[in-house]
C-alpha cells in the first residue's frame, strides 16, 4: 500500500475541480434535456457510467473524466464530490418536477 504524497493529493484536488466543471454534452443528461449545460458529470448516474464502462467511454478528455468519476462511484466515494456540490448549490436534480395541480373544483 502506497502513501499519497502532497503532489498526488493536489493532482487528485484539481482531478475533482476539473470533473466539477464538466457536464454531460450530449444523450439523456445531455443539454437538450437538462439545459443549458446538461448535468454535471459528477452528478451522473453510476448506473449510467456503468453503461459507458462496458461499451466505451467517448474520446478524449470527457471520457477519461467520465472513467475517472465511475471508478470514485464504484468503490462508494461519491461523497468526494460533496462539497463541490455545496459550491454550486447542491446535486443537480435528475427527475422532471412534477407540476402541481390543484383543482378546486
Amino acid at each position: 500500500m502506497s502513501d499519497f504524497t502532497e503532489i498526488d493529493r493536489e493532482d487528485f484536488r484539481n482531478l475533482l475541480e476539473e470533473i466539477s466543471r464538466v457536464h454531460m454534452p450530449f444523450g439523456k443528461f445531455g443539454k437538450n434535456d437538462y439545459p443549458p449545460h446538461g448535468v454535471p458529470i459528477m452528478d451522473l448516474p453510476i448506473e449510467y457510467l456503468a453503461w459507458f464502462h462496458e461499451r466505451g467511454y467517448p474520446k478524449g478528455r470527457l471520457g477519461e473524466l467520465m472513467a475517472h468519476v465511475f471508478e470514485i462511484k464504484a468503490v462508494g466515494m461519491d461523497s468526494v464530490f460533496d462539497p463541490l456540490r455545496d459550491a454550486r448549490e447542491g446535486r443537480t436534480p435528475l427527475t422532471p418536477r412534477r407540476k402541481r395541480f390543484i383543482d378546486f373544483d
